[in-house]
């Protein structure tokens, strides 16, 4: 049958391509029994499509066994030449009943195995893995018409590769317009062997537009395969612009699917994920991370940066099958959160099958959380694995504080710092009764460069009632009454307990004095005083417990923030006196001037047992070392350190990190240095505190409870010591 063109009035008459309505009216004014192709006529493309289809010596009788699909067939020839190609199990769809009835009307009898149907392509009525070949002339075009958006084409894509068997070719004729062909090759970027060549134009024709045949084998998924491509900017194409186009198009893509494939962890979207780009998504596989970026704009309020992580143990004593962290953007350069090894942290904390940690940054400030929450819901429901049958949403979680009241006293930042905050808290389920209150109140130091550390922590007490101290004292001066009846029912009533460790590492570090208890009693029985050096202040709670807690000491405090120590002396109750000094200034320079003062006066207190306690925070996160800061735990200043501590004594490190590796560089380096090493790791606390010794002179290396013993009678204030020793272990 002729193939005509129809008249410009009737093409007037579509307008949108996408109206059922309008491709019904368009069939009924071109009348029946013609063909009508739109591009590509049947000699062009027949040789590189039966080609690719094969079969080629299936007898008229027989047929091919291959089912194919034509969908928006329209009345086009391309059905009836393939069916007398040998090509009989051919099933075409189109949503306009006109054309299909038509169609059906015309091949009823010459063509009895071929089946019509009127089915939207969008939206079809067959069983999943119907199909091995797809064959789509024009439908995609018609539906991608340029300013619709991709809303269509992807769901057409989604049906099709749905219906589409494993192993299935989908085969696309089409003009290959930047958009069109933009989704093709996204589409079809991951678990897709994918081809592109021109369909050659008789040298009569004067098309405007060139034709391409873009095909599609389903393959393994996951991977991105490049892009085979006859096109050849030597060649002649009908259109030449158009064909350069296409060139340039294919080569962006290789470049894209390249990158994907050498294994560097690119970002990907979330549609990247839908489609494969790191397996099934139903399926968990553990040990898999990938990042992503969550959201876009037709999809959701705003974009967050995403990674999945499939926890490395699958066990049944996961909680969750699926839960979304989201990591605050103050956090998220810290190591937990920025790093792969202390992510997988998290995942085995948060105790779920698979893990969505969302990043928030500054396009999400100010946002309420309940509003990012319902933002996030329906993104990560297409992430959870299985097919589950309750709609039961997806546990969120975040790292909070556990905090029920909070009074701020004040903010402040620091050039050295950074923003620092005190406050009054009141913790979630607090037990015991302080005097009249009925919950524990502490008071807190936080900076702000590493927010969620609470760099200090004091228990807040109240004064005994005025009516008490005016037994004890008869005898006090109006003006001491005065003051007293000033403080009544005022907050000053709230005081710091010094004899409160507000931390289980700082218990840790007295408790490891028990390795040179020895020489501690020797010097508290002959009243002489141990030299103690402590670098980093906080907020003074340490050096204050550890001053009432061993008489005998001396103590130096190195803080680096002039600012730091004010908050302490103001909020914290710090004071000095000549058993503890404040030195403002940096802690390896002290050290360093401290070793070359021992020097000059050529070594006349160099038998004397000393302490050097490292307890400083890192301003850099991303290194995986929260403390000490790195340069504290490199070979220069441990060398230093060795020299501060002369013959013997005892260098004392607060260690956090939750890196292995990190901190087993720590641990080399240590042991390099010091003849002895120990370490106190805690059981609910990323703290390890690690205890180092040039040598074994003031050591109690072979009787550690007795010299547990000899510690806790010292002691002014309790500690548990010989839980800690027993937990205390030799690294060297």
């Amino acid at each position: 049958m002729a193939t005509t063109p129809p008249p410009p009035a009737i093409l007037g008459t579509l307008g949108d391509f996408t109206s059922r309505k309008n491709w019904d009216k368009f069939f009924a004014l071109r009348g029946t029994g013609d063909n009508f192709e739109w591009y590509a006529e049947w000699p062009n493309f027949r040789a590189p499509l039966l080609a690719l289809l094969g079969d080629s010596g299936a007898t008229a009788e027989a047929g091919s066994a291959q089912e194919i699909l034509v969908p928006a067939c329209g009345s086009s020839a391309l059905s009836e030449r393939l069916y007398d190609a040998g090509f009989r199990r051919i099933t075409n769809v189109d949503f306009s009943r006109v054309v299909v009835a038509d169609m059906l009307r015309r091949h009823a009898r010459a063509r009895p195995v071929m089946r019509w149907r009127v089915m939207d392509m969008t939206d079809m009525q067959f069983v999943d893995g119907s199909f091995d070949v797809i064959l789509d002339k024009g439908g995609l075009d018609a539906l991608m018409e340029p300013g619709a958006g991709t809303k269509l084409g992807i769901k057409y894509l989604n049906e099709a590769k749905r219906v589409m068997k494993s192993g299935g070719k989908f085969v696309c004729l089409t003009l290959a317009e930047s958009h069109v062909l933009a989704l093709l090759l996204s589409e079809f970027r991951f678990g897709w062997d994918m081809s592109v060549q021109a369909i050659a134009s008789e040298s009569s024709e004067k098309s405007a537009f060139q034709t391409f045949m873009v095909v599609m084998v389903k393959g393994k998924m996951g991977v991105a395969q490049t892009i085979k491509s006859s096109l050849d900017q030597s060649a002649e194409y009908c259109n030449m612009r158009q064909a350069n186009a296409v060139i340039r198009a294919l080569g962006n893509e290789n470049i894209i699917r390249e990158s994907y494939s050498s294994g560097v962890d690119v970002l990907l979207s979330l549609r990247d994920l839908q489609l494969g780009a790191i397996g099934d998504l139903k399926v968990i596989v553990p040990g898999r991370r990938r990042q992503f970026i969550l959201g876009e704009q037709e999809t959701s309020l705003y974009c967050y940066k995403a990674i999945l992580l499939d926890a490395k143990k699958q066990t049944e004593t996961s909680v969750y099958h699926c839960g979304v962290f989201i990591v605050p953007k103050a956090r998220a350069q810290e190591w937990l959160f920025s790093s792969s090894e202390g992510q997988w942290h998290v995942v085995e904390s948060a105790r779920a099958a698979r893990l969505i940690m969302v990043f928030l940054d500054s396009r999400h400030a100010n946002i309420d959380m309940d509003i990012i929450k319902k933002d996030l819901s329906p993104l990560v429901k297409d992430l959870e694995p299985g097919n589950p049958e309750e709609e039961a949403p997806i546990p969120f979680m975040m790292a909070g504080d556990g905090v029920k009241q909070r009074h701020i006293l004040q903010e402040v930042t620091s050039e050295i710092t950074g923003p620092m905050v005190v406050e009054d808290v009141v913790y979630e389920n607090a037990d015991g009764d302080q005097g009249s209150m009925s919950e524990k109140m502490f008071r807190r130091l936080i900076f702000g460069r590493s927010s969620g550390l609470v760099q200090s922590e004091a228990l807040l007490i109240r004064d005994p009632p005025s009516d008490e101290i005016d037994k004890k004292n008869k005898s006090a001066s109006a003006t001491s009454k005065k003051r007293r009846n000033q403080k009544k029912g005022s907050k000053n009533s709230l005081r710091i307990d010094h004899r409160f460790l507000g931390s289980s590492y700082h218990s840790s570090i007295i408790s490891g004095l028990s390795l040179v208890a020895s020489s501690l009693s020797a010097a508290s029985s002959s009243g002489e005083k141990v030299s103690t050096t402590v670098i980093g202040l906080g907020a003074g709670c340490f050096p204050m417990f550890l001053r009432g807690c061993l008489p005998f000491v001396d103590i130096e405090v190195v803080e680096l923030d002039p600012l730091v120590a004010e908050l302490a002396k103001k909020y914290f109750g710090f004071s000095m006196d000549e058993q503890l000094k404040v030195h403002l200034g940096d802690g390896i320079e002290f050290i360093e001037d401290s070793v070359a003062a021992n020097h000059s006066v050529n070594g006349s207190a160099r038998n004397a047992i000393k302490i050097l306690i490292l307890d400083v925070d890192s301003s850099d996160l991303s290194s995986g070392l929260s403390c000490p800061p790195e340069n504290f735990v490199e070979d220069p200043f441990l060398m230093k350190a060795k020299e501060f501590l002369s013959e013997g004594g005892l260098f004392i490190i607060n260690l956090v990190s939750r890196s292995s590796s990190v901190r087993e560089m720590v641990v080399s380096r240590l042991k390099a240095v010091f003849e002895h090493l120990y370490s106190l790791q805690l059981e609910e606390d990323i703290n390890e505190v690690l205890f180092a010794s040039p040598s074994e002179r003031y050591l109690e290396i072979y009787n550690l409870d007795a010299g547990a013993s000899k510690l806790q009678e010292l002691l002014k204030i309790p500690v548990d010591v010989e839980s800690d020793i027993q937990k205390l272990q030799k690294l060297q």
